[in-house]
């Protein structure tokens, strides 16, 4: 089967590889690289730690996954940083495409369980990255300042196998798991994503969040300062 590589090395209205700003970062970025291995695991490196997780930022509107967006923001969950780790590869000439999936979190924050009334994180974004002959699954959502806090290893990634994330944190509890693979899109399909949330989390719940987000009057929590739910 002959793949369609053009899709995955163009730009979108959201994962808008060739915004100036996305451009410039990509290339100060693998400054130094020679390879498209190491330019990918330096571009990983600088999302996963340099793009604060925050599950609460803005998430029903193509804009709010638009890649210069995110890295003017400098904070986003899993699929706008992925959306941004998929532009800067796209930049550097590596073609790059976003997966997702049903993950069931069982070290989530005790607010954020509530919040969503679930520990299923539905539309779990990744990213693949098309290196030696090869997809290669990366997930940079999480920085390292977070996984010191959830006693998680931060993910690391070589450029050549799949770095998705751990089964366990290193006191042994069980951490992501893996439910259901969704497939890999050349773009962020946002009304699938918004519309999977609803089925998931509940419509009435979703359209809350919707419009406390419209309403500009909700503060937004702090993760980083959220209480981990341990099993």
């Amino acid at each position: 089967m002959t793949v369609d590589f053009s899709k995955y090395l163009s730009p979108t209205a959201i994962i808008d590889s060739d915004d100036k700003s996305v451009r410039d970062f990509a290339h100060d970025v693998v400054t130094g690289a020679d390879d498209p291995i190491e330019m990918a695991v330096k571009l990983y490196l600088v999302v996963r730690d340099n793009i604060l997780y925050d599950p609460y930022t803005p998430f029903y509107l193509p804009e709010h996954y638009r890649a210069s967006y995110v890295l003017k923001q400098r904070r986003g969950f899993c699929v706008p940083k992925a959306s941004l780790l998929c532009a800067l590869g796209r930049a550097c000439s590596i073609a790059s495409r976003v997966g997702f999936a049903a993950v069931r979190n069982h070290l989530a924050t005790r607010q954020l369980i509530e919040f969503m009334g679930s520990d299923i994180f539905d539309y779990h974004g990744f990213v693949e990255f098309f290196l030696d002959g090869k997809w290669v699954k990366c997930t940079p959502a999480f920085n390292i300042e977070l996984c010191k806090k959830h006693s998680v290893p931060p993910l690391e990634f070589n450029g050549r196998e799949d770095s998705l994330f751990h089964a366990y944190s290193l006191d042994n509890k069980k951490f992501m798991e893996y439910v259901e693979y969704y497939g890999c899109y050349s773009d962020i399909p946002v009304a699938l994503i918004v519309a999977g949330w609803k089925k998931t989390y509940g419509e009435q719940r979703v359209d809350s969040w919707i419009a406390a987000l419209e309403s500009g009057k909700s503060t937004r929590p702090d993760f980083g300062r959220e209480d981990i739910l341990k099993n």
